[in-house]
C-alpha cells in the first residue's frame, strides 16, 4: 500500500488539480456552468485525498520547509488572498445578494433602466459602449443583448462610466 501511496499521489494531485483548474476558470468566465459546476465541487473535494497523501508522503521535506521559514510565508500570504474573497462573498451572501446574482441583474437590465441607477444617462453609457467597440441599437437593450457572453467585461464599461 505504501508503494501505491508513493507512486500515485503526486500524480493524482496533479491531475485533480489541472481538471479543477480548468473547470474553475470556465466556471469564472460563465462558460459551461452546467458541465463544471458538479464536477469541480466534487472532483475539488476527492482532491483532498491525493493532497493529503502527497503531504503524508513528503512530510519530512516539509518540515524542513516550516524551520527554514520558507513555508510559513506562502501559506499567510495564500490566507492574505483568500480572506477578502470570502469577507466580500460572506458580505453579499448576508445581504441576500451574491456578487454574481447580482452581476446577472445588472446585465440584464436595458441601458435606460441601467443609467439612472448609476447616476449617467442612457446616451452616456450608450457612447462609452461604443467607444469599446460594441454595437448598440438602443438604450432599451441590456448588456446581455448587446455584448452577449461578455456581459460582464461591458457592465465592468458601464460602471467606469457611471463614477
Amino acid at each position: 500500500m505504501n508503494a501505491f501511496f508513493n507512486r500515485y499521489s503526486t500524480p493524482l494531485t496533479l491531475g485533480l488539480f489541472a481538471v479543477s483548474t480548468v473547470s474553475g476558470v470556465a466556471l469564472f468566465l460563465h462558460v459551461g456552468q452546467g458541465y463544471f459546476h458538479t464536477m469541480h465541487e466534487w472532483l475539488s473535494l476527492l482532491l483532498l485525498v491525493p493532497f493529503a497523501l502527497h503531504v503524508w508522503k513528503n512530510w519530512n521535506p516539509m518540515v524542513v520547509y516550516w524551520r527554514r521559514g520558507a513555508l510559513l510565508i506562502p501559506v499567510l500570504a495564500s490566507v492574505a488572498v483568500a480572506v477578502p474573497f470570502a469577507w466580500l462573498g460572506h458580505a453579499g451572501v448576508q445581504q441576500g445578494v451574491s456578487p454574481a446574482a447580482l452581476a446577472q441583474v445588472l446585465t440584464r437590465a436595458p441601458l435606460a433602466d441601467l443609467a439612472p441607477v448609476l447616476k449617467t444617462t442612457p446616451d452616456a453609457l450608450q457612447a462609452a459602449l461604443v467607444a469599446k467597440g460594441y454595437t448598440v441599437a438602443s438604450t432599451q437593450d441590456s448588456l446581455a443583448i448587446i455584448a452577449g457572453p461578455e456581459a460582464r467585461r461591458a457592465l465592468g464599461t458601464v460602471l467606469a462610466q457611471g463614477r
